[in-house]
């Protein structure tokens, strides 16, 4: 049974995170006046806002090179946005409170829209800042030109000024690496989604091309699923040491059984038997054509998983085609095990044991009853008896060939089925 793993649920996007409490402070005669001054600059500096706009999108274009490639992208939208971003940090120097939330909402969605473009993150802040600059020096112009003798008051409110930055600069880098683990969040879900959709074989013909491009593997190609069960080889996540260092391959876990996805075009044997430690079982299809057939090659994989021993090992599909065929038809396995074992049934346990055991090792030594015996600390003689009896309870000649392929069958169902 394929075990695909289940998308999870994305959070949604919480709230703008309200601000920390700052301590308060006592306001003395000069603060006033500070204050005073620094209202009337920044109303000048409102009224001049479209002018304070142009200066900085020029620095942004002259100092940052990922947002030199936003303005020639969209000139329009890039403006627009630096011009929001100014007015409420203006707005908020005249009425704290009143503008803060605003503020800190356009500041949100800001960096929550530069991290779904990919912009970097150090270009946003470096931006954040440059305008913090130009605000606080469009300050102090304004101020030396229509009163000069003011301009040393600005030093007593320049604190609020900076925190105010700080702050924003804090805010917008918070929203942006939220976007940024939604969306990589998103991506991880989407592969995991296309992946197990190749797996299960409900995969789309439309979306085999976007499978390819985030699994990095061509739609077109030879390949075979490995399916992993049994605890996780060195190097995991991903049992990449299972396979050589060349070979490319996109492994999706699961709950029981991981799946690795592999092109086999320049090696049709990938997998290493030598590789796996202890009671790592593995099972490989035989190859497909084509993305679209993965979800077949899944199913042998999981059919050369069941025929893998519990102490671990490998299986390679085409290595046990006689088992496979066994192992994906349970129903018709058993029937036939009950038809060339039954007879048997009406012996002691023990000595029905001995009978299965001596006919499955003398199929192993390929009829061989000299080497059998010595496997099984015998005499000869005493094998080909064992042989004898097995014929006479169950009406079965060893010689004839259809009925040596029905026991070989027998045996091989009565091993891996359950009873």
């Amino acid at each position: 049974m394929h075990h695909a793993v289940r998308p999870r649920t994305l959070p949604r996007p919480g709230p703008v995170p309200a601000p920390r409490p700052r301590p308060a402070r006592v306001r003395s005669v000069i603060d006033a006046d500070a204050l005073r001054v620094l209202h009337r600059g920044a109303r000048i500096l409102l009224d001049d806002l479209p002018h304070l706009t142009d200066r900085l999108v020029a620095v942004l274009q002259e100092q940052e090179p990922a947002y030199r490639a936003s303005v020639e992208a969209d000139a329009v939208g890039t403006w627009q946005e630096v011009h929001r971003s100014l007015r409420h940090s203006v707005s908020s120097l005249l009425d704290p409170r009143g503008a803060r939330d605003a503020a800190r909402r356009c500041t949100w969605r800001i960096g929550a829209a530069r991290a779904e473009q990919g912009l970097p993150l150090d270009a946003l802040l470096h931006a954040f800042r440059l305008g913090g600059s130009l605000v606080w020096q469009g300050l102090v112009d304004e101020t030396s030109r229509t009163a000069p003798e003011d301009v040393r008051l600005l030093v007593h409110v320049a604190t609020d000024v900076w925190e105010f930055v700080d702050e924003h600069c804090t805010l917008v880098a918070d929203a942006y690496r939220q976007t940024e683990r939604q969306l990589a969040w998103r991506r991880e879900n989407r592969v995991r989604l296309l992946a197990a959709a190749l797996l299960d074989g409900s995969s789309r013909i439309a979306d085999l091309p976007e499978a390819a491009e985030v699994l990095g593997l061509p739609e077109q190609g030879r390949y075979v699923v490995v399916a992993v069960a049994g605890g996780r080889p060195v190097g995991c996540p991903g049992a990449q040491s299972l396979l050589p260092p060349a070979v490319r391959v996109h492994w999706h876990p699961g709950q029981d059984v991981d799946y690795g996805i592999v092109l086999a075009d320049d090696d049709p044997e990938p997998v290493a038997a030598d590789t796996q430690r202890p009671g790592l079982r593995i099972g490989v299809s035989s190859a497909v054509e084509g993305l679209a057939a993965v979800g077949g090659a899944r199913e042998l994989a999981d059919t050369a998983l069941r025929l893998c021993p519990e102490t671990g090992g490998t299986v390679r599909l085409t290595d046990h085609l006689p088992a496979a065929l066994v192992a994906s038809s349970p129903e018709l396995g058993a029937a036939l095990a009950d038809r060339l074992l039954g007879p048997l049934a009406g012996l002691e346990p023990a000595d029905a044991d001995v009978l299965l055991e001596t006919l499955a090792t003398w199929l192993a030594c390929d009829g061989s009853a000299q080497r059998a015996s010595r496997l099984l600390y015998c005499h000869r003689n005493t094998v080909l008896n064992r042989l004898r009896r097995y014929e006479q309870l169950t009406g079965r000649s060893l010689s004839r060939p259809s009925d040596l392929v029905e026991v070989t069958l027998a045996l091989t169902a009565h091993r891996l089925l359950p009873r």
